[in-house]
């Protein structure tokens, strides 16, 4: 007998409860997940410097990937939990089939792009024979086992759009554990198994993507009766992919437009010494213990934003935007002084030579500046994809990444001093500040205009 759909908690859970209900597991979980990718790091550049540049000049073909993935599951979801909101099923059942297929469409291109790509990709960046190797074997392995990091992003997103982000937290905790304890023994070869070295952390990272997506899927069967997977309605549908893509196609771009920017600041940085792109690789990883909290909390944030928008309930929507603005700046903040304060612990975790700690500590110190405006300007670009309004996302981040950081850099680096370039990124995240404030405005006068007109009608 089929479990019956109710009111869902997003409409009517005080939204103070209900963000700190959705949010915190999330964030938990992209903690995990930021700590398993620094761990990840950390054990590579046991092996050389060569090792963790390689893996720092493979992040922009990744990160497109994981864009596509992304992507699609944004669009998914702000579709999704509107018409939950709207308690229109039949949309969702829909959107939740159509984006299963879609999955299928998006590990078949960045397989082949894997297998076929990889060697190149590294041989336009640099010449060192070894970095090619490790760089190489490490990408062909993360975009040709693909199929768990698209699975995950798929049914997780299932489960976070119809607020059971609790659930959604289970699956990431369990993918990163089995990779942090699979890091070492593939990297190093203990308990008998061969030593892979990069490759190893490599194939640590898609095993434990897998486990995770096969208990997400698992985890929808049985625990999520807002949205019933059908085989047979797994297929394309126009109107539908539409609909994702009108929302997912600009957060494709923006996050495809971060791969350009990193390429980019890479080939700046390797122009000054390979120990420049390892420090940016290392940057990176550590950000991420701040970023991705905030970005959980975005992942908690935008079912609630999409579902109140749905139902017509404008105040909720504004209570959920103040709250996570004000959680955000909170976070950067520890953020800023972490940075500022103890840059060169950080990079003691990733064996920094003293050549890397006299480039990585003002390079930490100075890029940390702009997580003084971050905050706001992350959890607006959600707010925008939320509202299904991407456009003003996408113009904020084409302006901040390509028309103002990577010119910036190109010019800073023209003084002939590395320790300058490094103030490209607060330039740019001021900038984007500016646009941020200005849309958020427009768009939520908009929003609420539609919404009081909706209910007119």
């Amino acid at each position: 007998m089929e479990q019956v759909r109710t009111e869902n908690k997003m409409g009517t859970m005080p939204i103070g409860k209900l963000l700190a209900n959705m949010a915190i597991p999330m964030m938990v979980s992209m903690l995990v997940q930021a700590f398993y990718n620094v761990v990840d790091s950390v054990y590579v550049s046991q092996l050389n410097e060569n090792a963790l540049s390689a893996i720092s000049l493979a992040f922009p073909l990744q990160n497109l990937m994981i864009a596509f993935g992304s992507g699609t599951a944004v669009g998914t979801n702000a579709l999704l939990s509107r018409a939950l909101g709207a308690k229109r099923h039949d949309l969702v059942d829909r959107a939740a089939n159509t984006s299963i297929f879609l999955m299928f469409c998006n590990f078949a291109v960045f397989c082949v792009l894997g297998l076929t790509l990889s060697k190149p990709f590294f041989l336009a960046q640099t010449d060192v024979l070894q970095i090619v190797e490790y760089g190489t074997s490490y990408t062909s392995i993360c975009l040709g086992a693909s199929i768990g990091i698209f699975a995950q992003f798929c049914f997780e997103r299932l489960l976070q759009s119809t607020g059971r982000t609790k659930l959604a937290m289970y699956t990431q905790i369990t993918g990163a554990v089995i990779n942090i304890i699979l890091d070492p023994i593939l990297i190093f070869g203990w308990l008998g198994f061969p030593r892979m070295e990069v490759a190893g952390a490599a194939l640590a990272t898609v095993i434990g993507q897998i486990v995770a997506a096969i208990l997400a899927i698992w985890m929808n069967l049985k625990y999520n009766p807002d949205v019933r997977i059908r085989p047979s309605h797994i297929r394309f549908h126009w109107d539908t992919v539409k609909e994702i893509y009108r929302v997912g196609i600009p957060s494709i771009v923006m996050m495809s437009i971060s791969s350009v920017m990193n390429f980019g600041l890479n080939q700046i940085l390797i122009a000054f010494s390979t120990t420049a792109t390892a420090v940016f690789g290392v940057y990176f990883k550590l950000q991420s213990f701040i970023f991705m909290p905030v970005f959980g909390l975005n992942n908690g944030m935008v079912p609630i934003i999409s579902y109140n928008y749905g139902a017509k309930k404008p105040e909720r929507v504004r209570k959920t935007i103040r709250l996570s603005i004000t959680a955000a700046i909170c976070l950067m903040l520890v953020g800023l002084a972490l940075f500022e304060l103890i840059p060169g612990t950080l990079l003691t975790l990733f064996n920094a030579t003293d050549h890397m700690r006299e480039i990585g500590i003002p390079a930490f110190r100075i890029i940390a500046i702009h997580f003084l405006f971050a905050g706001f300007c992350i959890v607006s670009g959600s707010v925008f994809q939320a509202i299904g309004n991407p456009l003003h996302a996408l113009i904020n981040s084409v302006c901040r990444q390509l028309v103002v950081l990577l010119p910036a850099a190109w010019l800073l680096a023209q003084t002939g001093k590395l320790e300058m370039v490094w103030f490209c990124f607060p330039i740019a995240e001021i900038f984007s500040f500016t646009l941020s404030a200005i849309f958020l405005r427009k768009t939520l006068q908009t929003a609420h205009a539609r919404m009081l007109a909706d209910d007119a009608d």
